[in-house]
Order: C-alpha cells, then structure tokens, then sequence
C-alpha cells in the first residue's frame, strides 16, 4: 500500500499504463521490457494515485494466476480498477465468473462450460470454416483495396459467437456498437452508461424470451438456470453480456493485428500458408498469442493474504496488476521473444490467461485463429497492405490492442 513508501519514493514510481514505441507497434512497451529485466514485479502509479504492483516476468505471472492469495473481485478495497468507469460501474454489477473468487466462481464457471467444451468446439470447426470461406468470397468478389477488419475480423467470431449464444446476428451492429461501453484504457465514470445499459437490458430480454422459447444455445442454457432458481435474470445477463463481448471483441482483434503481423512476416506467413500439419498450425497461433498479447492494460488483482515472491511481498490489500505482453516477452522463457517465430514451442504462452481464471473461450478462440490465418494465407496468397504501415491505425486508446483498419490488396 502506498503508506509503506516514503513520498520520494512514491515520486518516483513510474506511470502506468505506458506508451508503446511507434518503432515497433507489436512490441510491448520498452520501459515494462527494461523493468523486467531488473525484477519480475515492480511499483507503478495508475489513474487514481494508486501503487498496485506490476507483474512483467513470465514465471511470477504463472505464480500469482494460480494462486489462491489473489483476487479478481473489484470490490475489494485495493483492487487496481482499469479507470474511471469501472470503479463506477462496480457496485451497480451483478457477480460474474469474471469478479468472482472460489466456490462462487466454480458455480459460475460450470453454467458457462457447456457450450466450450472441446467437443463442442471442435464440432463448430465446420461452422467456423464455412464462415470464413462465405467472408473471404465476398472480399474476392469485392473492390479492392478491401478492409479486412470489416470484412473478416468483426464477422466470423461475431457469427459465431452469435450462434452459440442464441443472439441474432442480425441486432450484431447494435452488441458492437455497446459492447465497447467503457472498453477505452481511459474511460471516465460516466462513459456510454447508457450503452452498456442498453446491452444489458438486451441480454435480460434474451434470456426471458429463451425461457419461453429454449433452444441449443448458451443463453437457453443461462435462462434453464434462471428457471430453475440457481442464479437470477440480471446474473444471466452479466454472464451473457461478458461472453458476448469476450467472444466477439478480443477475437476480432487478434484476427486484425495478426494479419498485419504475418504481413510483415513474409517468411513466417509462408510457413503457415504452406503446413497442412494441425499441430503446426495450432502452435503458429499460440506464437502470434505470445508476440502480440492483446490486452494492454494487465489482468487486475488484488492481494488477499501477505505473498512472498521474487524478493518481494505484496501485502494483504495491494493491488496487483499482471501484465500479459511483457510476460509473453520474457526472455528468460522465450529466447529473442521479439522474433516472430512460429516454429519455437509456444505452448505456455499467457494470451488467454492461467489458471482457474483462465479463459472460459480459449477453445473457440483457438479454433478461429487456426482456420481463419491457415485459410486467409491458402485463398489469398499475394495480399498486402494498402497503405504504408506507418499509417495503420493501432488501437492504442483501447483495452483490447489491434487495429481500426487493415485496407489490403491482392
């Protein structure tokens, strides 16, 4: 807590979150990357004045994933919000998987397991596929230069997670447009309340009509929970609402920047164009996970219990932020982590999180990056971007890194 350091010291923390270098938009940020080679965990300062700890090495980020210590529920006094609008937002919020800690968290997680099982997942791999392929026939058919964020990288897991969840697809442009209520990195307390009400609202009307009219979706499944009285309609909705932006709004942008990253990768690019191996092709996607690390804000904890770790100790009300980029970037772990290499082994990559936090979708996730890269490189093979990549427009004012635009030629 900021009472164990004296003023001077305080003055000196460095802010946090920092600017990536324009040299390199896919590196994390130079300053997290010199830290870390200091010490795997260090003090920084975030918008409220706060100090929470800042985890960059990859091993301490595995630690405290999976340590029982640390907690994911916003409402302790200590947990290092994200801005504005979330310390607003946090008592107005039903618990979710996502804010809830032990049992309460396994209740939750097991109403959302059914529709992520591997078995399903891997049953949707023809769905994914025949999405992919209708959206890339409509870029080929199309003018060009062609975006390949609207085009490509917003419609197959925004379908996709449509058909899972029950959600029309048709109402998509209304869940895109509200599902980024308080996603930007410095959203202030009243940010698109009214948005995120609206998704809300949409979610509880779902889940009412599905518990009249049930059919082979996960909001059928949330609305036979409401009706059997194990959670209410408005804890239905939150876990509906988070697994729609989930499912949609973090894919969306690692679609995006990964493109862009394989079109600066030729080599790289060839490697997964040409392997019919899926093992090749599943690891591919773990590597570009681990090089890009999307979320830019850090996966926000709080200390529950004193820890000792790394020489240090997080004592019990400290806040703890574990930064994914810079852990994915670790070099102790990963050799010359700013090589894109699609041939190292990736597998303990920490895109998707760890532990039993770890992401409820990463399945689906997986399944979608592995045929929507492989098809992309196979059906357009001599794509490039159409603008200098100095004008690509990097989503830098967002919690979820990609980019707003990826105008491409063939």
């Amino acid at each position: 807590m900021t009472d164990t350091l004296t003023e001077e010291a305080v003055s000196a923390i460095p802010e946090y979150p920092m600017e990536r270098s324009a040299g390199c938009p896919f590196a994390p940020p130079e300053r997290m990357l010199a830290m870390n080679q200091v010490a795997p965990l260090s003090r920084v300062r975030i918008w409220d004045g706060s100090t929470p700890w800042l985890i960059t090495g990859h091993e301490a980020a595995r630690t405290l994933f999976a340590d029982s210590r640390v907690s994911v529920d916003d409402r302790r006094s200590g947990f290092p919000h994200w801005n504005e609008h979330m310390l607003s937002t946090v008592n107005k919020r039903p618990r979710s998987v996502f804010t809830s800690d032990a049992e309460e968290h396994t209740r939750f997680r097991r109403m959302l397991s059914k529709p992520f099982t591997f078995r399903r997942v891997e049953a949707l791999r023809p769905v994914i596929q025949e999405v992919t392929n209708e959206c890339i026939d409509d870029v080929l058919a199309g003018p060009q230069p062609a975006d390949m964020i609207a085009k490509l990288a917003l419609p197959v897991p925004t379908r996709v997670i449509s058909d899972m969840l029950g959600v029309p697809y048709a109402d998509h442009e209304f869940f895109q447009e509200h599902a980024n209520a308080g996603l930007a990195r410095y959203a202030a307390a009243d940010a698109m309340q009214k948005g995120a009400m609206s998704l809300h609202q949409y979610l509880i009307n779902l889940v009412e009509e599905k518990q009249a009219n049930p059919s082979e979706d996960a909001v059928s499944d949330l609305a036979e929970r409401v009706t059997a009285g194990e959670i209410s309609v408005k804890e239905a909705a939150q876990l509906g609402t988070g697994l729609l932006i989930a499912g949609h709004e973090t894919t969306a942008n690692m679609i995006g920047i990964g493109i862009l990253a394989l079109l600066e990768h030729p080599e790289q690019a060839a490697l997964l164009r040409d392997s019919d191996d899926p093992k090749f092709i599943a690891n591919a996607v773990e590597e570009l996970m681990r090089y890009l690390s999307i979320i830019q804000n850090g996966q926000r904890r709080v200390a529950i219990e004193d820890i000792e770790i790394a020489g240090e100790t997080i004592r019990a009300g400290e806040g703890i932020i574990i930064d994914l980029a810079p852990a994915n970037w670790d070099a102790s772990t990963y050799p010359q982590p700013d090589e894109l290499d699609l041939t190292r082994d990736a597998g303990n990559q920490l895109g998707f999180g760890y532990g039993r936090h770890q992401c409820v979708g990463q399945q689906l996730a997986r399944a979608e990056l592995q045929i929507v890269f492989h098809t992309l490189l196979r059906r357009m093979p001599t794509m490039r971007l159409a603008i200098p990549f100095e004008e690509v427009p990097f989503k830098h004012d967002r919690l979820a890194y990609g980019v707003y635009e990826l105008p491409v030629t063939w």
